[in-house]
């Protein structure tokens, strides 16, 4: 179906594939690529960037984007298969094959619901658009995985050091006021994995990512040529890296959570000390200033949170191109 729900649908050479196609085409235009196309974007869930950058592609490809936001002018949609006699008016199995008669793609935007990781990890949502589909599915954020984050993550680090093969990255649990779902430093973890970095995690104790995707970032590491390591450690895992990416995420035991915690984990200049010279900081945004990163390396021309944002729209027309191209 050429749909990209997960990294692994793209595999290692898969991502390595978009994040050469969109550094070229960062630097050349390529023009009308999607004219006449048609995009259904499905919004469980609220966006800034996802959206406009998705918009954007179609628009500036030649095509066009309908923007479908569930629950506020779109019925309530059901995914489980159970006896619908709550709040939810349609189920997937009938609209998901509807959309694919008018439109050439989807792509479907639905957090995480706080149940856990094993629920996390089934996916429901995304995967029961992708099952249902009669055309490709591209995800804009699942209770998994962000896939177009992490390759424009990746694209990022690509235009500042060149090979990445090698290259250490340190991906930082950070405090915040509540408990964050775990997609992005999912994709960030498995799309750097992929391309051959030496990635290292590093959390407080109960903050674990979970088991399944660090053991498939490991097989993606492996192939790839990189390495994967957990540490309890911040200042371990940052000597000598040329990028932190700091990202709240919630516990294991969701109830294990405590607001705020942990604040010496939050980013600062000082934690720039024993990594790279050329060192840079990485985020997804939205970021909550002074709570999970200061303000002054926000601030700073260590920053590379606005190049991560933009590089959204350079990964996701070439997402967009390949899938209705059949070239995943």
């Amino acid at each position: 179906m050429n749909s990209v729900t997960h990294i692994r649908d793209l595999g290692v050479e898969g991502v390595h594939r978009v994040i050469e196609q969109a550094l070229t085409w960062k630097r050349t235009d390529p023009g009308q690529h999607l004219a006449g196309k048609l995009l259904g974007m499905v919004f469980f869930n609220p966006s800034l960037r996802t959206r406009t950058s998705f918009e954007a592609a179609m628009i500036r490809g030649g095509g066009h984007a309908v923007v479908l936001e569930v629950g506020g002018g779109v019925w309530k949609l059901e995914h489980n298969d159970v006896r619908m006699d709550q709040d939810k008016t349609e189920h997937l199995r009938e609209a998901v094959p509807v959309l694919g008669r008018y439109l050439d793609a989807l792509a479907v935007r639905s957090f995480s619901q706080g149940g856990g990781d094993a629920e996390d990890e089934a996916d429901a949502v995304v995967n029961g658009f992708a099952q249902y589909s009669s055309v490709p599915v591209i995800s804009m954020e699942s209770a998994r995985e962000h896939p177009c984050q992490g390759l424009a993550d990746l694209l990022t680090l690509r235009e500042r050091f060149g090979n990445l093969k090698g290259l250490p990255l340190t991906l930082s649990w950070a405090p915040h006021i509540k408990p964050l779902p775990k997609a992005v430093p999912n994709s960030f973890l498995l799309t750097a994995a992929a391309m051959g970095c030496e990635v290292r995690v590093a959390h407080p104790q109960g903050y674990d990512l979970y088991g399944p995707v660090l053991a498939e970032a490991k097989e993606l590491a492996q192939e790839a040529g990189g390495s994967v390591d957990v540490t309890g450690s911040q200042k371990v895992a940052l000597a000598g890296s040329v990028a932190l990416y700091a990202k709240a995420w919630g516990p294991s035991d969701p109830s294990a959570f405590v607001s705020d915690s942990n604040r010496d984990w939050m980013p600062t200049l000082e934690h720039f000390d024993s990594m790279s010279p050329e060192a840079v900081l990485m985020h997804c945004l939205p970021v909550r200033r002074d709570l999970e990163v200061a303000a002054e390396v926000l601030d700073s021309a260590r920053s590379a949170v606005i190049d991560e944002a933009e590089n959204r729209f350079h990964v996701q027309r070439v997402l967009l191109h390949r899938a209705l191209q059949g070239e995943i």
